[in-house]
């Protein structure tokens, strides 16, 4: 009986630690990139980006949808390399003047070419799908994202981290990334998107529902739609719910992963 009651108490402390640590998660310095939202943005990342087609086209898609009259001013352009880190790519270079961004494509597929000088309002960063939290990568992450963001504002732009998901058989991910990419976000005054955060969500609401590609990292199309209202949510403050574009998907799909979204951002951002 002793040993019993011995176990039971271990188990609650157990418990208990483990709801302290979510509460003791470190909040957002930045929660907002308003009033001034930027409306063209490079992602620099990995194949988390450009799975499906390319999640920053599906959220340019979404911010049109959301401003019809200032539609032909988003633009979304990405940078990436299949399974990289921040380290291995040359920000700098991504950014110089005429290069990335220098032309891009209307509604009619006719070629436009964009007002000369900065050619973004932001630059979204994301590091490989484990590095910020890898035993011999992490180091590297905290050295990039710091080195990035002061490369990013010196060229007129604005700094902003992405947070990448757990993997679908990996839930403990979830929390040690959002840590990770947080802390980043606050070293260095930068927004972070939490989409980690709303994929968690939606695997807790609907878990029926396939956010993964089959190799249980890469995201399908209702995955790369939610990091796309996820990330509507965070760069421009406006709510997807009820957006018009739907990537093709059902309506009920469509309904949740854009309220999981929204409920996300809001949560995170402590509003």
């Amino acid at each position: 009986m002793l040993r019993l009651l011995r176990a039971m108490f271990a188990m609650c402390l157990a418990v208990v630690a483990c709801f302290g640590a979510a509460q003791a998660q470190t909040k957002p310095k930045i929660t907002s990139l308003g009033p001034d939202f930027p409306r063209a943005a490079l992602f620099v990342g990995n194949s988390f980006f450009y799975y499906n087609n390319g999640m920053p086209g599906h959220l340019s898609l979404l911010e049109r949808a959301a401003d019809d009259a200032n539609k032909a001013s988003y633009r979304n352009t990405m940078a990436t390399i299949g399974g990289s880190g921040l380290d291995w790519h040359d920000m700098d270079n991504l950014l110089r003047p005429g290069g990335l961004g220098a032309y891009s494509f209307d509604d009619q597929n006719h070629v436009v070419f964009n007002k000369p000088g900065k050619q973004f309002d932001a630059v979204v960063m994301m590091d490989c799908s484990q590095c910020p939290i890898h035993p011999q990568l992490k180091d590297a992450f905290v050295t990039f994202a710091r080195k990035d963001s002061d490369i990013v504002r010196a060229h007129g732009m604005r700094p902003v981290l992405f947070m990448s998901w757990a993997y679908a058989d990996r839930p403990e991910m979830t929390a040690e990334l959002a840590e990770a990419y947080t802390a980043a976000g606050n070293a260095n005054d930068a927004l972070v998107i939490p989409a980690g955060l709303a994929v968690a969500r939606v695997r807790k609401l609907q878990p029926e529902l396939n956010l993964y590609a089959p190799d249980r990292r890469h995201p399908s199309p209702a995955g790369t739609y939610l990091a796309a209202c996820v990330s509507l949510a965070a760069l421009t403050g406006r709510s997807p719910v009820g957006n018009s574009y739907t990537m093709g998907l059902d309506a009920p799909t469509v309904e949740l992963l854009q309220k999981a979204a929204w409920d996300t951002v809001q949560e995170y951002y402590g509003r």
